[in-house]
């Protein structure tokens, strides 16, 4: 058979059943079904006017639901509902039939039933509709939804559903009774009704029984076997080189439907999906493998262009004025498709092959791992976005798509391939068996996990997955494979929850070891302009409750905690020394207030461990001479709360340098001297400094091109000095206007009544 496996795969599986409808419909005479409505009485088909409007008084408008919000909004879904509780409906013997009949459509095995369950009870004025969309899952055993359009003389309103890119219109009958049942991921609406009133009842459809059959006899099981067999020991064609690389570690196969976490089981798949299941659980209990049932998030990048020419001119707008829209979603039908630039394929969900119960997961799968019988572009996205031209990039479109995948590898790979899905379980495991005293194996286990357990750092929950690292990697009772199991992981997600399992590693492993882990976890600590890299300042502010869980275990911990500060405090100075040169503006007091809890978190642990150098270098750094050093210094102060240990040198030299200012005299009336700060030589900062230094002279009128009144702009602006700029457009080159503005005096007084203000609470709180 042509192909490489994994195609083999989707090809065989193509072959395996009838394609199953995802929509089905039927229709009853009028006499097998009543309805009846407390108050009313029985309704009489075909619906009248006048009964209409009855239910209408019953009724209030339509909600329905966006994300977790239930919502009611005429724009989207324009219908009334009427509550169910008065309405008692009785069908004859022959509605079973014709859900068993459906069922059959749908491809269901016939062991298995459909339960009809009265979702709600709608009417469709003149006018009314429901815009596209998907039916959420009321019940875990909901595959499906029945909409029952009773009798009536209306026009339009017909009911539309959709399913990879195929769809089919159904309208309602003046004089029997119009059944459609469809599966819960397609998208459907219900078009504007023309004239008259629709009446319906929409069923939720609940599967009663495992769906779930035998495949064992199928001669397909052995053709699939051998595929995923020759799968699994082909290396892979690595992207843009003809070099081989490892064969692949899985396989994801798609199905056609769409399920949610919640609908999610082995015993309620969708129309051919069950039967395709089936096989390849068949094929991978052959094949020595296992296979798990898993929700992917597909995400497709196209090169592609708007085809309304407006779009080239950026007139175009993305969506159409007189229609709706889905919310969060753009109809990409108005783009044409290129190129298929980037697939990415990520696991977010799985039946764990072990517990049988839905599990977290998150799991990137490479092109080289993913077979499909339907290609996802067929499909139809819950999601899209289109990047017009930018210049230098653009004209893209991304697509996003939910879909189910039955996943397999190797049996003699499970461990490594379930811990690369969910590194928290593989940690439970190595604790384990550890703690079950096969410790030789657990090693053996933990070694196999080396070639991703880099990414670890990226899964989500870091602080409880580093906790389960932590104990693992004691348990395990080896240097190097404690060291593997950690280093993903990045200082600041340790906390003080983690303290007693981390002082057990330092006292078991030693200082040498500890150093090198250290190392690891601030690699990625580096300055940046604003905020604390990645470390979080909340962390930082921590650290005193950190280490004092670390100096609980003996010297080593100490050791350790006290090395933790010592980094922490290299980082911090490493981005906040070099910004402590120039004058205070309002941006840069910002920034230095919120690095004050950091900062007297780090004093603070410090003082309580005894780390001397680092109290040293603290006082060096906040008695630095200028504005922006004694900002931070006053923020630490403020921000150390009742703790005074560390900090007594700190506030004595904060109260020094105001009584230094204040002692200062205060500028004279007519002073207008500003200064300009450093920071460039040229020749146009020379004449601004020149203009500014004046005490006499207020105004300046200057003749300057576009660009050199923009640089003057720029150094005005940066160093928010009390200078108003404007540009007098009058011959040329225009002229830019210069003016020094009272907030000049006003500034500096706010300044002193600052001063005196800090330097009470300084003589008050710290006793200077």
């Amino acid at each position: 058979m042509p192909g490489i496996a994994r195609e083999q795969v989707a090809e065989l599986l193509a072959t395996s059943a009838e394609s199953a409808a995802s929509s089905a419909s039927r229709k009853l005479p009028a006499a097998d079904l009543s309805v009846a409505v407390d108050g009313l009485g029985p309704l009489r088909f075909p619906i009248a006017d006048e009964q209409a409007v009855q239910l209408r008084e019953l009724g209030r408008r339509a909600r329905f639901g966006r994300g977790e919000q239930t919502l009611t909004d005429p724009e989207v879904r324009d219908t009334w509902e009427i509550p169910k509780e008065p309405v008692h409906v009785e069908w004859t013997e022959a509605f079973t039939a014709v859900l068993d009949g459906m069922r059959a459509e749908l491809g269901l095995p016939p062991h298995c039933q459909l339960m009809p369950e009265l979702h709600s009870v709608l009417l469709y004025e003149t006018g009314q509709f429901f815009v596209p969309h998907q039916d959420s899952e009321k019940d875990d055993a909901m595959v499906a939804t029945l909409v029952v359009s009773l009798p009536s003389a209306h026009t339009g309103g017909e009911l539309v559903v959709e399913h990879q890119g195929q769809s089919k219109k159904y309208r309602g009958l003046k004089t029997a009774v119009s059944l459609v049942a469809f599966y819960s991921d397609c998208r459907h609406q219900v078009l504007p009704v023309k004239s008259g009133n629709r009446v319906t009842l929409t069923y939720n459809l609940l599967l009663r029984g495992d769906n779930q059959v035998s495949a064992t006899e199928s001669p397909l099981v052995g053709d699939l076997a051998t595929a995923l067999l020759t799968h699994f020991a082909t290396p892979v064609v690595l992207p843009y080189s003809s070099r081989k690389g490892k064969p692949p570690a899985r396989l994801a196969y798609l199905l056609d439907h769409e399920y949610t976490a919640r609908g999610l089981s082995w015993s309620r798949l969708k129309g051919s999906d069950s039967a395709r299941g089936a096989l390849l659980r068949a094929a991978a209990e052959r094949a020595d493998c296992e296979i798990a049932l898993a929700l992917a998030e597909i995400q497709e990048t196209w090169d592609a262009y708007d085809e309304d020419e407006d779009a080239w001119y950026g007139d175009h707008e993305d969506e159409d004025p007189d229609g709706y829209q889905d919310p969060g979603s753009t109809d990409d039908r108005q783009y044409v498709l290129q190129d298929l630039i980037e697939t990415s394929t990520t696991l977010t969900h799985w039946i764990g092959p072990e517990t049988g119960r839905l599990e977290d997961i998150s799991l990137d799968i490479s092109d080289a791992e993913v077979a499909s019988t339907t290609p996802t572009t067929d499909m139809t996205p819950y999601s899209s976005e289109y990047e017009g031209y930018m210049g230098n990039y653009g004209n893209t479109l991304d697509r996003w798509y939910r879909r189910a995948a039955l996943v397999i590898w190797p049996r003699n790979q499970g461990f490594a391939s379930r811990a690369e899905a969910s590194p928290g379980w593989a940690l439970d495991e190595l604790a384990a068996t550890a703690r079950a005293g096969k410790i030789a194996e657990a090693r053996e286990a933990a070694r196999s996990l080396e070639s991703f357990w880099h990414a670890a750092g990226r899964y989500p929950g870091q602080a409880e997955l580093l906790g389960k690292a932590l104990e693992a990697a004691r348990e395990l009772d080896d240097a190097q494979v404690a060291t593997m199991l950690l280093r993903p992981f990045a200082l600041e997600r340790l906390i003080p929850p983690h303290g007693p399992a981390f002082a057990a590693l330092a006292t078991h492993y030693g200082d040498i070891w500890m150093d090198g882990l250290l190392r690891y976890w601030t690699e990625g600590w580096r300055p940046s302009s604003y905020g604390l890299a990645q470390a979080p300042s909340e962390w930082f502010e921590d650290l005193p409750r950190l280490c004092a869980a670390l100096s609980t275990g003996g010297t080593a911990s100490t050791a350790a905690a006290r090395r933790i500060i010592e980094v922490s405090w290299t980082m911090f100075t490493g981005q906040v020394a070099p910004a402590l040169d120039g004058p205070l503006t309002s941006r840069r007091e910002a920034w230095l207030t919120a690095l004050g809890a950091p900062c007297a978190g780090i004093i603070a642990a410090a003082a309580r461990l005894g780390s001397t150098d680092v109290l040293q270098n603290a006082r060096k750094l906040t008695r630095t001479a200028g504005d922006r050093a004694h900002a931070l210094a006053m923020a630490t102060l403020r921000a150390a709360g009742t703790r005074r240990a560390g900090f007594g040198e700190l506030a004595l030299s904060c109260a020094d340098r105001i009584r230094a200012l204040l002692a200062q005299p205060q500028r004279a009336p007519g002073d207008w001297s500003i200064k300009l700060p450093t920071g460039c030589a040229c020749e146009l900062c020379e004449t601004l400094g020149t203009f500014l230094r004046d005490p006499e002279r207020r105004a300046l009128d200057w003749p300057l091109a576009k660009d050199r009144r923009r640089h003057v702009h720029a150094r005005i602006d940066e160093a928010e000095l009390p200078v108003h700029h404007e540009t007098r457009r009058q011959g040329r080159p225009y002229t830019l206007v210069l003016t020094k503005t009272e907030a000049l005096f006003e500034r500096e007084r706010l300044a002193r009544e600052r001063h005196q203000a800090d330097l009470a609470w300084l003589t008050d709180e710290w006793k200077v």
